[in-house]
């Protein structure tokens, strides 16, 4: 990716910052993390750079590739060789063997093939969250119910209802969406969301991003306990500490924590074992 085109991507990634925030203040505030990001010395640790942090690292996967198979899949593989169902009420943790990672939610399953490095297809009945590992030589696909996702290096949630109703959310890259016996073909950006309710198929926006605005950083710890998992302890007196920020929905946990530590100067220690952060 050359210069210019970088350049014009984070201008309109910073363009999606909160709008709570007046033009003039994000114009200013976008000329100076211009100027510093392309600098040729390496930048001392500066707290605005934050306004805008969350929208930079979240969109890593910009410039991945995708392939787009121009014929609909008629029928879905079936794969038994490897299954692994959440029988739990807490979200399944899954690394594939390609280093793809899952999120599989409760009362779900996924399962695949024994050469997946080779045969990156799944099968899923539920819900689960993806974050692909890229690979431009085997293309990944999802397939639900009638639906197949294709996709490269993304991450995107699908959810199957009980009516057999299926959802695509896209957070990051692009995918394909093939419908069983249907010729049309939707690609869909990120922020997009497909359903798919036999016989119909439309696609629509939503929010990806959480906004934290002016907030109390024991708001960000609070998202975090309810949305991650995880217990946070943070110092008494950086509670009260102001965050404006935007993050994406579906974000690494270690890059949320690693950015609070960074604009507090604190030092952080996860435990896995006690699902608890501490900063100090």
């Amino acid at each position: 990716m050359d210069k210019e085109k970088l350049d014009n991507d984070f201008e309109k990634l910073w363009n999606e910052t909160p709008l709570s925030h007046s033009d003039n203040i994000k114009e200013d505030s976008w000329k100076q993390f211009h100027s510093q990001t392309f600098a040729k010395n390496k930048r001392v640790f500066k707290p605005w750079r934050y306004a805008a942090a969350a929208a930079i690292l979240l969109f890593a996967g910009i410039g991945t590739g995708i392939y787009f198979n121009n014929k609909p899949q008629s029928e879905h593989v079936i794969l038994t060789e490897n299954v692994i169902e959440n029988t739990t009420t807490k979200i399944k943790y899954v690394v594939l063997p390609d280093s793809s990672k899952i999120e599989l939610s409760p009362n779900s399953k996924i399962s695949y093939a024994n050469n997946f490095a080779l045969n990156r297809k799944i099968e899923l009945i539920g819900e689960a969250y993806f974050k692909v590992k890229k690979d431009k030589q085997h293309p990944f696909q999802v397939f639900c119910d009638e639906t197949t996702t294709t996709v490269l290096g993304t991450s995107f949630t699908i959810k199957e209802s009980e009516k057999k109703e299926v959802t695509v959310e896209l957070y990051e890259g692009s995918v394909q969406m093939n419908v069983k016996g249907q010729d049309q073909k939707w690609i869909l950006k990120p922020g997009e969301k497909f359903t798919y309710a036999n016989p119909t198929a439309s696609v629509v926006e939503f929010s990806r991003f959480k906004d934290f605005d002016n907030e109390n950083l024991s708001a960000l710890s609070n998202y975090i306990e309810e949305n991650y998992g995880y217990k946070v302890i943070i110092p008494a007196e950086n509670l009260n500490q102001k965050i404006t920020i935007r993050i994406n929905k579906k974000e690494d946990l270690k890059t949320i924590v690693q950015l609070i530590s960074e604009m507090y100067n604190l030092n952080f220690e996860i435990n896995e074992d006690l699902k608890q952060i501490t900063f100090q």
